[in-house]
């Protein structure tokens, strides 16, 4: 996330700094470091409590229940409260003695200092709240998605908990139309093209997941519940067309000292944005150039563009996804176990099914894993969206060449083997609440875009320069995001300059590479992917160099993995007993 000061993101690391013993103590001996460490457990006790209370779909999605029948104060005032409370609690963090702290705290020490720094940064100076309208439709959207993914409870209890959230949704968007104040007009625009999206997403897809439920009366409090949220959803979008999109007037681009400041908290990386720039556009080149050769070795004497068309007319049959997708997945699996590169905890393997008719229309694919507190829904499954068999044929063909054989392979290894879902099944090993509530994008993204290079550097599809196409064309597009998430934000370029990058440098579609170019625009730090990755990869040189003779990879990663999903610049603490500096050079 971000600090206030390049000086403040150097103490936090340099509080980290251990004497190869995992507890320091005070000349008197132990007691202080025991009372430092129990004051510390008391107050992340603390802030974890107020912070599920205060963020109560957030709870439900991490597998706390006691707030389902609730929703977030979206109100001016509840902002206000939160930046007095956060900055009271920061103070209390900041006042222990990191010095007296066992290893794993002063790591969740530095942790939720970060995150407290980036929830104040977006709350006063970000300021989504009042500059993104898309906040408050999508976000009453999700936590409706949030109540009907998971069976964490009967559907009668689901349904009376999410009627009580949809009274309160009404509130949420009648504090977005006070709290809103000159917008940037592409987060106006974007509100209101995915405003029949957020309806029909209650009016068909919402009711379609509690079919099963027979009470009579819940069933018309929910239809007059959901029927308020589909007007007020409505007239919401009213209100953007005619009376903040005229008035929106404003920058999405933050600026490189709050980009900088971002980067810091949220990732903890402390680097003017020009480096991060060079070494983005050093991975870019490189993988550029890996991506000609590759495809010309493919398609020889054709532009890329075309060996890339090649590979991705060869896919499976709609009928056949499922079946190809699981396959894949054993496929990995059985790879890692037998070459050693990760532990996979647990003997039951993750399942592929067909996305249930609710998920359908919001996601291709999808790893539906529960929370980390989550008691009750414990299944996990790999979701896979097949195409309507109602769509005509030329729709059909081109979303299944979405699904060409490595590009499965590649999406599989990203969410499933050994990536997203193998670094949930660490999470009952995270030695803390506060590394199963908060960590870094660069630590979970950066990860499972590690992991599609590592296993093809491994051996995984020898040989297959089809899997290394797919591969590096995802290397590609997390390099440009990474290029466009600091040049709009700096003003250096525009989004239809960034969509253009998107599809030269990317191969994208037009409309994806607007839709990436776009995201570009709220979410500045969308290089975590290629960062991340990044600081893995040199993170395992430096360990593999300190390790010598001993180092395995299956180590390195199993290590790694149970670390949980602290910023990079900690896990390199905790594993090389100084953080050193973290990026790569840009040669």
């Amino acid at each position: 996330m971000h600090m206030r000061s390049r000086v403040l993101g150097t103490l936090l690391l340099s509080a980290l700094a251990v004497d190869g013993c995992t507890r320091a103590e005070s000349p008197a001996g132990a007691p202080a470091a025991v009372t430092a460490d129990a004051d510390f457990q008391k107050l992340s006790d603390e802030f974890v409590a107020d912070y599920l209370k205060r963020n109560p779909a957030a709870a439900t999605y991490l597998g706390v229940h006691d707030f389902d029948d609730q929703l977030e104060d979206a109100s001016r005032a509840a902002v206000d409260r939160e930046v007095a409370d956060y900055k009271q609690f920061r103070a209390r963090f900041a006042a222990i003695d990191p010095a007296h702290l066992s290893l794993a705290n002063q790591l969740d020490l530095a942790q939720v200092i970060a995150a407290i720094d980036s929830h104040l940064l977006e709350d006063e100076v970000i300021r989504s709240w009042a500059r993104n309208p898309d906040v408050y439709s999508s976000s009453i959207t999700g936590t409706a998605y949030i109540m009907i993914k998971r069976s964490f409870a009967p559907p009668e209890v689901r349904l009376k908990a999410l009627v009580a959230r949809e009274r309160l949704m009404l509130k949420t968007l009648e504090e977005g139309r006070k709290n809103l104040d000159n917008p940037p007009p592409v987060y106006t625009d974007i509100a209101i093209q995915q405003m029949d999206g957020n309806i029909g997403f209650f009016a068909q897809v919402v009711p379609s997941a509690f079919t099963d439920v027979k009470d009579p009366a819940l069933l018309a409090d929910f239809k007059a519940s959901n029927r308020a949220v589909i007007d007020a959803l409505a007239q919401y979008k009213t209100f953007l067309q005619k009376d903040l999109k005229p008035r929106s007037k404003g920058t999405y681009a933050i600026g490189a000292d709050t980009l900088e400041k971002k980067y810091r908290t949220d990732e903890m990386v402390d680097a003017p944005l020009d480096r991060l720039l060079a070494i983005a556009e050093a991975d870019l080149a490189r993988n550029t150039d890996a991506f000609s050769k590759t495809a010309s070795e493919i398609a020889p004497g054709k532009p890329a563009k075309q060996a890339l068309a090649l590979v991705s007319s060869d896919h499976p049959a709609p009928s056949k996804l499922l079946e190809v997708s699981q396959a894949s997945l054993d496929n990995l699996r059985q790879f890692i176990t037998a070459h050693h590169l990760v532990t996979i905890p647990g003997t039951t393997p993750a399942k592929v099914v067909e996305s249930p008719p609710f998920m359908r229309a919001l996601s291709t694919a999808s790893m539906d894993t529960p929370g980390p507190f989550e008691t009750k829904a414990t299944e996990a499954y790999y979701n896979v969206t097949l195409p309507d068999p109602a769509w005509p044929k030329s729709r059909v063909d081109s979303y299944m060449r979405a699904w060409y054989f490595p590009q499965i392979i590649n999406v599989s290894i990203h969410e499933v083997y050994p990536g997203h879902y193998t670094q949930f099944l660490y999470g009952p090993q995270f030695p803390s609440k506060i590394r199963k509530i908060f960590g870094a994008a660069s630590n979970s993204e950066g990860w499972a875009h590690y992991c599609e290079q590592m296993m093809l550097d491994e051996g995984f599809a020898p040989g297959d320069k089809k899997a290394r196409l797919a591969q590096l064309q995802d290397a590609l597009l997390r390099d440009v995001r990474f290029i466009a998430g600091i040049k709009l934000n700096t003003n250096q370029i525009t989004v239809e300059h960034a969509q253009t990058l998107f599809e030269e440098k990317a191969f994208q579609e037009p409309p994806v590479a607007l839709a990436e170019a776009r995201r570009g625009t709220s979410n500045p730090t969308y290089g975590y992917y290629t960062l991340g990755k990044l600081m893995i990869l040199k993170l395992r040189d430096d360990y593999r160099a300190k390790q010598g003779a001993a180092f395995t990879l299956q180590e390195f990663h199993d290590r790694f993995l149970k670390l949980g999903p602290l910023a990079l610049p900690l896990i390199r603490r905790a594993m090389l007993g100084e953080a050193g500096d973290p990026l790569p050079a840009t040669r």
